[in-house]
């Protein structure tokens, strides 16, 4: 035991005197219990901004090759992510949105102004059918977010039933006169959004008593099965959450949804995209991390109301925040992304991860165009991002068991923050692998990481993967779009089950181990 800790001082040592700093892992790959549900990689598309309209519908007559008018482009990248849910039509937009003026022949569809962003026309040309169509050539679950903030009991109830009825009723017929035969398979709806705000600005007892009445009249038809969720908290407002678990039985709602976003210089002055300071990055990254704190607290709430863990915690709104670009309509919230975003997105599904038994659902904002993006359009250019990227090297943890891991590691500090050098998350999938995966939010110093796998022999590494770059504000353009990529780690090496590699400065890395 001596010898074994004189040998740790010393390759610290060692790695000091080469400019790096050192970190033990310890991942116990024998008390894995909870899965990591897939859908923690859902995704959000609203009506705003480019997101719906030039970002994934372009409609059947455009130039831009696309399957019932959604960009091709977009359809192959998402499907290689296996993105397992997608959220619509809000957001916002959502308890604003009727949904029969999005039903029928697209040149009688009643038109409307978008009030919450930009103030521009919505035409309805993207309602239920092309959304639901959409979702089936994706592969992934519709999450539908009804109207309750200016609908009605009757209009969700309607809506319900438009989409999953397979008998014979006045709104499965009206969905057979507009062209689809059987229903669709919807699974998740949240009975309204963001109802302490712009959902209708309503006090957390007067929510509850209304997600009691609108979630009675969501019904069960055929063998479709509803997963409610109900309108949860903005950050910290863990009386909200209180609140609901006190008044709404468990039995009544398959989630609690929870909103946080994170803005580097506060909610009035979000700061830039692309041009930020590394003092400004580490505040960035503080911010990601309270992600934990957040869902720690509000899940404690949870359990003592629902000690069985019958009620999902639902990150259904997080990312990263910034000002619109400049020359882009401020109300369309288009903004870049750059490596501090994969690295955002990396420590963000690690905290997921670790809080898998109760995280059983979360979607980025948004999916095209629109804030921390997995995607960005212009005309028929269209390129990956690098949280996209993370997301891809990511999916390999969809449905895996949960490991629980340990880290020890330094500090990084610029300016008067201070933060942890890594972030880590490690899970097994079912054919036995193990994936970890490790974030390096040191922007100056590579970490030499002694890994080691307890209560299970490792035979090998089966292959890594790396998201970096040379800056931390580094970024795909249309001019340059692959300037961060996702990329083979060749620098990963198990002897005796530990596994041992350099971590790159400001890099997300995943490595394989049979």
């Amino acid at each position: 035991m001596v010898r074994k800790y004189l040998s740790v001082l010393a390759s610290m040592a060692m790695a000091a005197a080469a400019g790096a700093q050192t970190a033990e892992v310890v991942v116990n790959a024998d008390q894995g219990r909870d899965v990591i549900s897939r859908h923690i990689y859902g995704q959000f598309s609203e009506h705003l901004g480019r997101c719906i309209y030039d970002g994934l519908y372009v409609g059947e007559d455009s130039k831009i090759p696309n399957t019932k008018g959604v960009r091709n482009d977009v359809i192959d990248a998402l499907r290689n992510i296996k993105i397992p849910n997608l959220r619509w039509p809000g957001g916002c937009f959502a308890d604003e949105y009727h949904w029969m003026d999005g039903i029928g022949p697209k040149e009688s569809r009643a038109k409307m102004v978008n009030t919450h962003w930009g103030g521009v026309v919505e035409d309805n040309s993207f309602g239920t059918h092309e959304f639901l169509d959409m979702c089936e050539l994706l592969g992934t679950e519709p999450y539908i977010c009804g109207n309750v903030g200016s609908g009605t009991v009757e209009e969700m109830s309607k809506w319900v039933e438009y989409m999953t009825m397979d008998g014979e009723s006045p709104m499965a017929n009206l969905r057979r006169s507009n062209g689809r035969e059987k229903p669709w398979n919807v699974k998740f709806i949240a009975v309204g959004n963001e109802n302490w705000g712009c959902g209708g600005n309503m006090f957390p007892d007067v929510y509850a008593n209304h997600y009691r009445r609108y979630q009675t009249f969501c019904r069960d038809y055929g063998d479709n099965h509803l997963y409610k969720v109900a309108g949860g908290a903005n950050v910290d407002d863990y009386n909200w959450t209180e609140t609901l678990m006190r008044m709404i039985p468990a039995r009544m709602m398959w989630g609690i949804s929870l909103h946080y976003y994170v803005h580097p210089g506060g909610w009035d002055r979000k700061g830039s995209s692309t041009e930020f300071d590394d003092a400004e990055y580490a505040v960035s990254m503080k911010k990601a991390m309270r992600m934990d704190e957040l869902v720690t607290r509000h899940s404690t709430i949870i359990d003592k109301y629902d000690p069985d863990k019958r009620v999902a915690l639902v990150v259904d709104e997080w990312g990263a925040w910034y000002n619109s670009l400049p020359g882009t309509n401020p109300g369309f919230l288009y903004q870049q992304n750059t490596l501090r975003d994969a690295l955002i997105a990396g420590v963000t599904l690690n905290i997921f991860h670790k809080h898998c038994d109760r995280v059983r659902m979360a979607n980025l904002a948004q999916i095209v165009n629109v804030l921390q993006a997995l995607i960005l359009t212009e005309g028929e250019k269209m390129i990956l991002t690098p949280t996209y990227h993370i997301f891809d090297m990511y999916k390999v943890h969809h449905d895996a068991t949960m490991l629980p891991t340990e880290v020890r590691c330094g500090t990084y500090k610029a300016g008067s923050t201070t933060i942890d050098q890594m972030s880590v998350s490690s899970s097994v999938d079912a054919d036995g692998v193990m994936h970890i995966s490790m974030v390096n939010m040191d922007l100056d110093k590579d970490i030499e990481v002694r890994c080691s796998i307890r209560g299970r022999k490792a035979t090998k590494i089966a292959g890594a993967q790396i998201v970096t770059s040379a800056r931390i504000n580094d970024y795909n353009s249309f001019d340059e779009p692959e300037v961060i990529d996702l990329k083979a780690f060749d620098g990963a090496r198990l002897k005796d089950n530990v596994v041992t590699l350099r971590l790159p400065a400001k890099s997300v890395v995943t490595v394989a181990v049979k």
